[in-house]
């Protein structure tokens, strides 16, 4: 046992010595693991950073949400001229719905695609998102209030002239002054501020903190949201413990009568739920990750290559060395671990190279990415580490078998 430690530690001192004797063949050597390391984990850096920030936006929401619209949130053999010619999910299919489906907490319809001014006194903001909804959009969302309260189902049916207006909308306009019971002007109209919601955060690039909720019966007064104008869409809280298909199946069939589809139609529209679209987004996260595989790997392979050719060279160098010492006694595992520490310790360095580089991007970054947070996880760096290593020792395996097998008075010879 304790010649097998002896074996090891004058093997590594030996490679150790080798390497800082051709300082720059080892920082050559180091410059190809050190790419393809960091190229790898960047990679998966990124793709784990994204992934952990959509999934902590989704956290909040209800997965068996239920969507109705013209569009589908993932796959569909429907080919895209025949949705194309799908009608919007319209005010009148969501009264339907409401009034012959039961198993929900909540309803809302919701008309979209809709920017504007919002003006009070002399302040401006251009290019708002404007939410024309219903009352249930309150609890199918789950907002919440910070000063005020929602429009309520009587305000909503008689498509009052009242607003709820998002953090940032409130902040920009209003500054320190309470907006509630103030007007403003949207579709330059009149508008009774009643509300501001609490403060919430970005979700895949959008945010209610800076939209602005309508009742959408205000709305459908002077717009044309039939079914070939603005875009809408019933938004469906199913009941806790509902059987969320037999649901599915329901408004399917319910729908459909509505819509006068006769047997072997296909339907013209889609219920999707929000599981689907987060089915969708690991697909395209998991692409994601295998892509950057098979491109840092490249990287990985062409570091690899560059150890491997530097060891031949290096053996080629030290053959009148290794001579020497196998005349001396050195048995071929010390020669053999001489070398594949060297590559070893190579390729080791240049992953924990590779890995700091990416640990500083992501320190430096920091205050830079707002609302997404880049995240290098312990197990990113594991798995950099144990590539790093692996890649040292397989580079460095045949040129240290082919040190180990020289014939010491061949070696001694070729040196001289």
């Amino acid at each position: 046992m304790f010649l097998y430690i002896r074996l090891f530690k004058e093997s590594f001192s030996f490679a150790v010595r080798a390497l800082r004797n051709n300082k720059l063949r080892t920082i050559l050597s180091l410059m190809g693991v050190t790419v393809g390391i960091f190229s790898i984990i960047a990679v998966l850096a990124a793709v784990d950073s994204l992934d952990r920030n959509i999934k902590s936006q989704l956290s909040g929401l209800d997965k068996n949400t239920i969507y109705i619209t013209k569009f589908s949130f993932g796959p569909t053999s429907v080919p895209r001229w025949v949705r194309d010619d799908f009608p919007q999910t319209t005010f009148n299919d969501f009264q339907y719905i409401k009034k012959n489906v039961k198993e929900v907490e909540a309803m809302t319809y919701v008309i979209f695609g809709d920017f504007q001014s919002v003006k009070y006194q002399s302040e401006t903001l251009s290019n708002v998102q404007i939410i024309p909804c219903t009352d249930g959009e309150y609890y199918v969302d789950g907002l919440e209030m910070a000063k005020g309260r929602f429009y309520n189902e009587s305000e909503s049916a008689t498509g009052s002239s009242v607003v709820v207006l998002g953090h940032e909308i409130a902040e920009n306009l209003f500054k320190t002054k309470n907006p509630i019971g103030e007007t403003v002007r949207v579709y330059g109209r009149k508008l009774t501020v009643i509300g501001v919601l609490k403060k919430k955060g970005e979700f895949l690039g959008d945010t209610p903190d800076e939209m602005v909720f309508i009742p959408a019966n205000f709305v459908r007064g002077f717009r044309n949201t039939g079914p070939y104008g603005l875009p809408g869409a019933v938004k469906i809280k199913p009941k806790r413990g509902a059987d969320i298909d037999a649901l599915e199946e329901k408004i399917v069939q319910k729908l459909r009568i509505h819509r006068g589809l006769k047997p072997g139609q296909i339907n013209n529209f889609f219920v999707s739920k929000l599981s689907g679209f987060t089915n969708m987004i690991d697909g395209v996260i998991s692409f994601l990750n295998k892509t950057g595989w098979i491109i840092s790997l490249f990287s990985l392979l062409v570091g690899g290559f560059g150890i491997a050719n530097i060891m031949f060279v290096s053996v080629k160098e030290r053959t009148n060395l290794i001579g020497i010492q196998k005349s001396l006694g050195a048995k071929n595992k010390f020669i053999l671990f001489q070398f594949l520490f060297e590559a070893v310790i190579l390729a080791v360095v240049g992953g924990l190279v590779g890995l700091t580089l990416v640990g500083l991007i992501v320190l430096i970054s920091k205050p830079y990415t707002g609302d997404f947070e880049l995240v290098l996880s312990l197990w990113n760096m594991s798995i950099g580490f144990l590539l790093a290593s692996f890649i040292g020792l397989i580079s460095g395996l045949l040129p240290a078998i082919s040190a180990s097998k020289l014939d010491p008075v061949e070696a001694i010879r070729t040196g001289m």
